[in-house]
């Protein structure tokens, strides 16, 4: 910089203030200042700054599966809301692995960023120091630590999910099986708890042997979907709790030569654009995936921007899903009634047909 003010026959502070846009500079003595530090070279020392800010302007976004159609939609909306505040994003990936979770929480840490924005994969002693310590805010996505005294941005799962399976059982559907998450994570456990609400509250009895359990993966959705069509009384639907289980699910059909809707019914968490050229087309449950990182990332600069903000205490924001009803939940054209009697086919409402 001080270079820098000597080609451009300006003041040091003159250089800082053009380059910082602290103070007002003239249009002829900034286009001074840019001839200089092109023919010097200069470029600004990030590690330098923060060094004497306390700031990086950036934030860490730890993600569980970046694979995940969910994920990649959720970090282009928050990458984008960065952008816009002056923040860039330092991504990580767990790929479901706490350990691996663990390795990345420390490396964001010592790369003193910001703030963080975590999918986790699980509560880890690492995240909830982060949380504790108190050095940069956290705001979790999509999941939520009971206990941990953060922000979170998830949506209603139990509400979500009762809707999925109660949509099955109108259609006519009294034996429904689940691929249930880990219930080690909120989204599998809540998931769960809709499932059996929306049995409950039909009167169909509960059946462990109908819950095929898995990792959120595709693979493992496939072994789960393989156990629950090996039954000899194989369900007649099949509720994925998300897109990657219901990729598996899908597969595990066709490669036991059964048709969809015809043989198995089925609806999954989590819209994606694939969705809709299946064939059948998939019905699923569509998470609002913008809004939930357009909020967590502003929900992060708030706390970030704002000492009043970063006292107050923690906020849980659930956010309502919407069931997309298509061709893989609907009886075959030929059905003049339903699987079983007790329950008349679901006329009424259809869900959002795009």
């Amino acid at each position: 910089m001080i270079d820098v003010a000597k080609a451009a026959k300006v003041s040091l502070a003159t250089v800082s203030a053009a380059i910082n846009q602290s103070a007002p500079v003239s249009e002829a003595t900034r286009a001074r200042i840019d001839k200089a530090i092109r023919r010097v070279g200069y470029k600004a020392n990030a590690i330098a700054r923060s060094l004497k800010t306390g700031t990086t302007s950036t934030i860490g976004l730890m993600v569980a599966d970046i694979t995940n159609p969910f994920f990649t939609t959720a970090i282009h909306a928050i990458q984008e809301v960065a952008h816009r505040h002056n923040y860039s994003v330092m991504l990580c990936c767990s790929d479901e692995d706490p350990d691996k979770e663990r390795t990345h929480l420390r490396l964001l840490a010592d790369r003193m960023v910001d703030g963080f924005i975590v999918a986790t994969a699980g509560e880890t002693p690492e995240l909830r120091d982060l949380v504790e310590g108190g050095r940069a805010p956290v705001v979790l996505i999509d999941r939520h630590v009971d206990g941990l005294e953060a922000d979170a941005v998830v949506i209603d799962n139990v509400a979500a999910t009762r809707d999925a399976v109660g949509h099955l059982v109108l259609a006519g559907h009294r034996r429904i099986g689940l691929i249930t998450g880990r219930r080690t994570l909120s989204t599998g456990r809540e998931r769960y708890e809709g499932y059996r609400r929306a049995l409950s509250e039909a009167g169909i009895a509960f059946e462990p042997a109908l819950v095929g359990s898995a990792h959120f993966g595709a693979d493992d959705g496939y072994q789960a979907a393989n156990k629950l069509l090996s039954l000899k009384d194989r369900p007649t639907a099949i509720f994925a709790c998300n897109n990657l289980s219901g990729l598996g699910l899908m597969r595990a059909l066709h490669d036991a030569g059964l048709r969809c809707p015809d043989d198995v019914a089925v609806a999954c968490f989590d819209d994606f654009d694939w969705a809709e050229v299946f064939h059948p087309r998939l019905t699923t449950v569509a998470q609002p995936t913008q809004a939930i990182g357009i909020q967590a990332m502003m929900m992060l600069l708030e706390r970030m921007r704002d000492d009043t903000a970063r006292a107050l205490p923690p906020r849980l924001v659930r956010l309502k899903a919407h069931l997309n009803v298509r061709d893989s939940s609907r009886l075959p054209a030929s059905s003049s009634s339903p699987r079983s009697g007790e329950v008349p086919r679901h006329t009424g409402r259809r869900g959002h047909e795009p």
